[in-house]
């Protein structure tokens, strides 16, 4: 049996918690990256003398960014490992939102924005796919979700940071998350272990005893280099009978990647627009943070949410459900803000179903594709994803400057979430734990 097999059938030790508490915070630093930006949103539109269109840019960049960082970086984590993928990520993201916080102009600003982007994206495709591999089976949902869950505590972090901001320095924000993201890099160069599943796969000098050296903290048996052998042969010869893999997987692959874009197009539009939005629909700067805050704080508690119902029921069927009750959801919230406590109490309810459905999307998909591919599609779905993420804000400006109003803008990126659910269903065929064979097994 390989380590990866060992490790999802044994029971999940304190130190492997500890590992996808880490992924969680490095999840951070993509929830106060976005809402850095949305939270500062009237503030940095006013300094710079920008046009919705102009702001909806400014966003997109850093998404842009996100993507490349998820595609193109994401690889050399197959190459050279996990975790220096994850300390070069950091790096990137350190540099980027120091910069951004000492821009002179919007494109200087917009070009630090796109770094950032770049090294989030690195971290993401990384953290995903560690947050996973030390997890086992009966909790790998629950460990997803805690890890997506990172996402609001960052954005929620942000909020505190700009509404104790609003009416000073704007830049204080930015300044925040770099020495937030500096202090990831520190306790992630101390602490974070290598992933034994590329230390098994790839063997580099030393890997034998860096591989028992974790196991040890996880409380499993040490390995020999006659067990890494026998893993490697087996692993051989599953490749070459999954040979033909990426045929029999595009029809899943390009749903998939159309789940990832539909969610994440709500997702970003959520988190990105609503203080704006908010302002522009009468609201004072304070009270549209103070909104956009109560979805950061659902985001908190929706992906672990998630989790949980996840381990009743089929992931798939519930991500469905989590979907179309975050479609509903967005339209009765963007109605009911001029009442602020109403409009507070359905926005935690928007934040935890639309984190939800991040967190579903990340535990739908990895089962869609073999062990040795897995996390090639995963990196890929995520960088398709930010397909949606980038078109959200830019098309919300574009319609902004039109004249659109925030219940009409709401309502189309609700109607984009709702699409997700129609493809979930026609995904039904290629999921795994939905077909009748995985529920023999399972029985078995």
């Amino acid at each position: 049996m390989n380590i990866t097999a060992r490790i999802s059938q044994a029971p999940m030790s304190g130190y492997q918690w500890l590992i996808v508490a880490l992924c969680t915070f490095m999840n951070c630093l993509d929830g106060f990256d976005v809402m850095a930006v949305a939270f500062t949103g009237p503030s940095v539109t006013e300094a710079f003398g920008l046009s919705g269109s102009q702001f909806g840019l400014l966003v997109s960049v850093g998404l842009i960014g996100m993507a490349i960082g998820s595609m193109l970086l994401a690889p050399f984590a197959d190459l050279i490992g996990r975790r220096p993928l994850i300390l070069i990520s950091l790096t990137l993201g350190t540099i980027g939102m120091f910069g951004a916080a000492m821009a002179p102009t919007a494109t200087v600003m917009g070009a630090f924005r796109l770094v950032t982007g770049i090294g989030v994206g690195g971290i993401l495709a990384s953290t995903n796919v560690i947050a996973s591999e030390f997890s086992n089976a009966k909790n790998r949902g629950l460990a997803i979700g805690v890890f997506t869950a990172g996402y609001g505590i960052g954005a929620t972090v942000a909020s505190l940071v700009a509404k104790a901001a609003v009416g000073g320095d704007w830049r204080i924000v930015f300044y925040a998350g770099g020495f937030g993201t500096l202090l990831a890099l520190v306790v992630i160069a101390l602490i974070l272990p290598e992933s034994v599943a590329f230390l098994e796969r790839k063997r580099p000098s030393g890997a034998l005893a860096r591989i028992n050296r974790t196991l040890a903290r996880m409380r499993l048996e040490a390995v020999t280099d006659t067990d890494l052998d026998h893993a490697a042969a087996s692993r051989m010869e599953t490749q070459r009978a999954g040979s033909g893999w990426l045929k029999q997987r595009l029809p899943p692959t390009v749903l998939l990647w159309l789940v990832f874009i539909t969610i994440m197009f709500g997702f970003y539009f959520v988190n990105s627009w609503t203080p704006t939005l908010l302002v522009e629909e009468g609201l004072s700067e304070s009270a549209a943070v103070t909104a956009g805050m109560a979805i950061s704080i659902g985001g908190t508690v929706g992906s672990v949410l998630y989790g949980v119902v996840a381990r009743i029921r089929t992931p798939r069927v519930v991500l469905i459900g989590f979907s179309l009750l975050s479609a509903a959801m967005m339209i009765v919230f963007i109605v009911s803000t001029s009442t602020l406590w109403l409009g507070f109490g359905i926005g935690v309810v928007v934040g935890a179903l639309i984190n939800g459905c991040i967190a579903g999307a990340y535990t739908v998909g990895p089962p869609l594709y073999p062990a040795h591919v897995r996390s090639v599609g995963m990196g890929w779905a995520l960088g398709m994803g930010r397909i949606g993420a980038i078109l959200s804000p830019t098309i919300a400006g574009m319609l902004n400057d039109a004249g659109a109003s925030a219940t009409q803008l709401y309502t189309g990126a609700a109607v984009v979430v709702a699409v997700c659910a129609l493809v979930l269903v026609g995904l039904r065929p290629y999921d795994p734990e939905s077909s009748h064979a995985a529920k023999e097994a399972l029985a078995a």
